[in-house]
Parts: C-alpha cells; sequence; structure tokens
C-alpha cells in the first residue's frame, strides 16, 4: 500500500519525510537499525504519514521466528489497514507492549518511541542488503 503512496509532506509542496542516517531501511517502508547485535524496527515517517492516524498495532509475538519479507503484524490507522514486513531473518525478542495502549506513538514518534520489536537476527550481514537513508529518500521522493 504505501510504495504507490506519496506522503502528504512531499504531495503538499516538496517538504522531505525525516529519514536518519543512522538506519537501514526496506522498499515497504520499515526501519531496521542495528543495536548490541539485534535488530530494532520500526515503521518509517513516509509510512506513518500515509497512513494517517493510527488506532492499533498488532505486534508479532516474542519468540516467533520471522522471514525477512514475511508479516510480523500489522497497523490500523482511520484510513487502512497495513501489514508491517520483517526486514530480516531472525526471532523476535522484545515488543514494544506499551503500542497496545499508545498506538499513537507510531505517528508522534516512529524512530523512537514508536520501535514496533527486536529481532535476533539469523544473519546480522542481511542488514546491508536493506536501503541505506540516501536510497530511501530516492525512494520517497519518486
Amino acid at each position: 500500500m504505501w510504495q504507490r503512496t506519496r506522503s502528504r509532506a512531499a504531495a503538499e509542496g516538496g517538504a522531505h519525510v525525516n529519514v536518519p542516517d543512522d538506519r537501514r531501511y526496506t522498499n515497504d517502508h520499515e526501519w531496521a537499525r542495528l543495536e548490541d547485535g539485534r535488530i530494532r524496527v520500526g515503521i518509517t515517517d513516509f509510512a506513518q504519514d500515509a497512513l494517517g492516524d493510527v488506532v492499533f498495532v498488532q505486534l508479532p509475538e516474542p519468540g516467533a521466528s520471522l522471514e525477512a519479507g514475511g508479516a510480523l503484524g500489522e497497523v490500523e490507522s482511520t484510513k487502512s489497514v497495513s501489514d508491517i514486513y520483517a526486514p530480516v531473518s531472525g526471532v523476535v525478542v522484545e515488543v514494544n507492549a506499551e503500542l497496545g495502549d499508545a498506538p499513537q506513538r507510531l505517528n508522534e514518534d516512529p524512530y523512537g518511541e514508536g520501535w514496533i520489536c527486536v529481532i535476533e537476527p539469523a544473519d546480522a550481514a542481511s542488514l546491508e542488503a536493506l536501503l541505506d537513508a540516501e536510497g530511501y529518500r530516492r525512494l520517497t521522493e519518486a
């Protein structure tokens, strides 16, 4: 859904969405950041902007095995329901349970308090196959 949607910011004069340089990105608008051998995952500013107001987040179960590109959860907004995809293969070791009571954190702070889960990667090097910040910026500006 997000691949074909331009953000409101881009549509309203070309303003760029926030794309931190310290993480990698998927074509499906998830971000991944390596932290002590594990990978913290969330959705991008572009994705939360395209979704609109988030009202529910379905988190993965701790201990769940994920395949890169496979669904790890869902985000429900006032506009739609969208899958969240795993950026890498591995096992979920932590989830942001606070999103159950405060799903709006995905909108308010997608790169901070709005993180979704932490994955113990099957291969940490697989992170390098994802887009860097510049590549993701080009994707969202297309």
